[in-house]
């Protein structure tokens, strides 16, 4: 120890009693900064991620009224509440999956009044008095649509996550008259990803299904 070192904390002192900063003072202050987070009662506690889902207020509930695979359905909903969500989470009507949750993928593709929509962008306010169509609500009971059984003739699916919403999809492809190429159906069904990349028995299927739909390619 040097003769201006302090004799209890080995720090070089200045004139004045001052200590001077030392790579060792540095150190020492920057573990003691670094613990104040751990041991310190001032500082508040990390909040939850994510943060639990607030309730509504008063205010922003609705009560609804549609109809649902042709079944009558009346709930009190929050205003912001997905379509998707409602049919999945409220309803249990999960065909419609939740891909991408931005309407870039297609699997959540659900008809409203006979038109096509990505239901993870459709508020469930907009169904109010207006019929919804998901693919649980597709077949007449045990017999499958033209569409599903389609598919399954032309193996036009892998993993199937996408399936429900390419066949939703394809249906309303068929209908609104844009199956009478193969390049029109391409075009049509592009909004529909398929990550397998099943798209040659996607194509297949929906032309063998617009046949029997009465819209031949």
């Amino acid at each position: 120890m040097s003769q201006g070192d302090d004799p209890v904390s080995g720090q070089e002192e200045r004139p004045g009693g001052v200590p001077a900063l030392t790579r060792r003072s540095a150190l020492q202050a920057g573990a003691v900064l670094a613990a104040v987070p751990l041991t310190g009662e001032a500082v508040a506690a990390p909040s939850a991620y994510p943060p639990p889902a607030m309730p509504a207020a008063p205010g922003q509930t609705m009560k609804l009224s549609t109809t649902i695979n042709g079944r009558r359905v009346e709930a009190e909903i929050d205003a912001r509440t997905s379509l998707l969500d409602l049919l999945r989470e409220r309803l249990g009507l999960t065909g419609a999956k939740k891909g991408c949750d931005h309407g870039q993928c297609g699997a959540c593709t659900v008809h409203i009044d006979g038109q096509r929509v990505v239901s993870c962008l459709t508020l469930a306010a907009k169904v109010d008095g207006r019929r919804v169509t998901t693919i649980e609500g597709l077949s007449d009971g045990k017999r499958l649509h033209p569409m599903q059984q389609a598919f399954i003739d032309h193996d036009a699916l892998q993993c199937g996550y996408c399936t429900p919403g390419q066949i939703m999809s394809a249906v309303a492809c068929v209908q609104e008259g844009h199956a009478v190429s193969r390049e029109q159906i391409r075009e049509y069904m592009s909004g529909n990803i398929c990550r397998c990349g099943a798209y040659v028995g996607i194509v297949a299927a929906i032309e063998q299904a617009a046949g029997k739909m009465g819209g031949k390619a």
